[in-house]
């Protein structure tokens, strides 16, 4: 962006027969402000001042001018959405599917895909690599052939304490019936005994413990400790799941067991391989409990990967609380597992924890997924509780990226059905959240460290607050590794965000951001061109039409400096950057449709 050291708001007009008043008339430009310290920018030896925020009207070039060639990479849902529903109309809030039997022919991806998937995800814990195989290029033919852009996830297995009974349907525990929980192996089913997967499964365990199956399917009275084994009397009673996850409490309080178990397992780092191999957009790391399993992935990534594969981290155990902060900052992006996490921690305590858990993640600038029981009832059933609907309103209310649908999708008989609950109710929850006003007064933690980075948190801030007070259509930007874009995104504005990027990673990584439309473009050194063409290419698709008002955000490197004319004052929009290797120009300028 260009601060200029007189700080003032310009109008250079492209287009005289313009009236800039009449196009902004609900909200006018005098009360707009920067919150830029100008002196605290002086004297740099990276900068040098002379940068200006820019309002521009424009007039669109004519579509003949366009270049033949000219792409405006589109997705056959975003191609049609903004015609039907108008920009404000947009769903803001991203959607995945977890991808099993129920859903996985290609006729069922495309319905998933036009009812609003946003990301495709692969649970490695379910199913055969080769059946993984077959489902995840059975998405990418559905983007390179029919149009559409939607991610893949693959979400490893994880190492986590777990008892299994031996049969592959549930086992139903009546109250009162004396169960064995033991670590000692053995093959097939024994009726009332039930083997765990590690090793020191009954050390620090007391007689009167309770051992909770599975967040409370069922309760068990520890009555003895023989060897490695439990003698367990079933207090509540109810279903054991096959790979079934425990816990241990005493008055109250979870007993903190260490397992001593890697976050990667040997098999994990099998299935990341696969993933590597599949091109994934996306790894989820299971069962982390502190920074150190991320950047391992991370490094590993880097290093083998051709492609840029974002790591998200769930958190589904007490640990990760502890470490929360750590986490965030070393993922690109995080999973609330509430079904796992309400193992460890007590249900009531869940609400609170799901908003920490949203909180840190936009203020760190990570995007956040809600996941596991949204609408569980909808995998037996064809509409949802009323309780599911106001759970899945409070994830919309609190900003949340990106809702997941688990066994709903993946196993259930209403998947579609289940999609279609969650696009309509977070669209009718942001429309509220317009209507009541709710995006303002959000304040966001300084992220930057650098004078660059800095100043990139400051355009955005100042560029959502220009757009939400202008009324502006939508927001363009213009990024190559998508970072201004998700800085837009986490002040959730109230106009879409249109993200035009050259890299296509960029692109699957944009498709978990809040309010974030990417589109895959040709990207020149010259900001301008970039600009024009993409807003006239808009408009020959009938996205964009006359009259219509858009903010602009850019950081490419100009083609020429200009010089403005300001209340008689002349002004100069160049910012010499601490980039070694070429001049940035950063902007904010405010276009309207001719």
């Amino acid at each position: 962006m260009a601060i200029s050291q007189d700080s003032a708001i310009f109008c250079r007009a492209k287009n005289p027969a313009v009236d800039f008043k009449s196009r902004f008339s609900r909200s006018p430009v005098s009360p707009i402000r920067f919150c830029f310290n100008v002196e605290k920018f002086k004297g740099s030896d990276k900068f040098k001042i002379g940068v200006m925020a820019g309002v521009e009207v424009v007039g669109a070039k004519s579509a003949a001018s366009l270049s033949p060639n000219s792409n405006l990479g589109l997705d056959v849902v975003t191609d049609r959405e903004p015609r039907e529903k108008g920009f404000l109309g947009l769903r803001k809030t991203k959607l995945v599917c977890t991808i099993g039997p129920a859903c996985c022919s290609e006729e069922d991806l495309e319905r998933l895909a036009l009812g609003g998937m946003n990301v495709a995800r692969f649970n490695m814990g379910h199913n055969t690599r080769e059946w993984h195989r077959e489902a995840i290029r059975k998405v990418r033919r559905l983007n390179e052939e029919k149009g559409f852009c939607v991610s893949v996830m693959i979400d490893t297995e994880g190492s986590q304490p777990e008892v299994d009974h031996g049969q592959p349907s549930p086992v139903k525990a009546e109250e009162g019936s004396i169960w064995s929980f033991t670590s000692k192996k053995f093959r097939g089913y024994r009726p009332f005994i039930v083997e765990a997967n590690c090793e020191g499964f009954s050390e620090g365990v007391r007689l009167g413990d309770e051992l909770v199956v599975d967040g409370g399917m069922a309760s068990f009275k520890v009555l003895d400790k023989i060897g490695e084994a439990l003698r367990c009397k079933c207090t509540d009673p109810g279903l054991l799941l096959p790979r079934a996850k425990v816990s241990f409490w005493r008055d109250g309080r979870l007993v903190e067991k260490n397992y001593e178990l890697p976050t990667l397992s040997i098999k994990d780092w099998f299935d990341i391989d696969f993933g590597i191999s599949e091109g994934v957009d996306m790894i989820a790391l299971s069962f982390v409990n502190d920074a150190d399993a991320v950047n391992q992935l991370k490094n590993y990534l880097s290093s083998t990967s051709s492609k840029s594969i974002r790591v998200l981290a769930k958190i589904e155990s007490s640990k990760s609380l502890q470490k929360l902060e750590e986490i965030v900052e070393a993922s690109d992006g995080i999973m609330v597992a509430r079904g796992d996490l309400g193992v460890e921690i007590p249900l009531e305590h869940i609400p609170a924890v799901q908003q920490k858990i949203t909180q840190v993640c936009r203020q760190l600038n990570k995007p956040v997924i809600i996941a596991s029981e949204l609408l569980e009832s909808m995998i037996e059933y064809p509409t949802p509780t009323r309780a599911e609907v106001a759970d899945v309103s409070e994830a919309v209310r609190q900003f949340a990226d990106a809702l997941m649908l688990s066994g709903e999708s993946a196993i259930g008989s209403f998947g579609l059905k289940a999609l279609s609950v969650l696009h309509t109710t977070s669209s009718r929850m942001e429309l509220w959240g317009r209507e009541k006003n709710q995006h303002n007064g959000l304040h966001q933690r300084q992220l930057g460290l650098s004078l660059a980075e800095k100043i990139a948190e400051q355009i955005c801030n100042c560029a959502v607050e220009m757009a939400n007070n202008l009324s502006v259509q939508a927001i363009f930007v213009y990024t190559r590794q998508g970072h201004m874009a998700s800085l837009l995104s986490r002040n959730r504005p109230c106009p879409p965000i249109f993200a035009f990027t050259n890299d296509a990673s960029t692109r699957m990584a944009l498709n978990l951001q809040w309010g974030v439309m990417p589109f895959l473009v040709d990207l020149s050194d010259d900001a301008e061109a970039d600009i024009s063409t993409t807003i006239d290419l808009m408009k020959t698709k009938g996205m964009v039409k006359e009259g219509d008002a858009v903010l602009v955000v850019s950081d490419v490197i100009p083609s020429s400096q200009s010089n403005v004319s300001f209340f008689g004052k002349s002004f100069q929009s160049k910012v010499i950057s601490s980039f070694a290797t070429a001049d940035v120009i950063q902007s904010i300028q405010v276009k309207t449709i001719a």
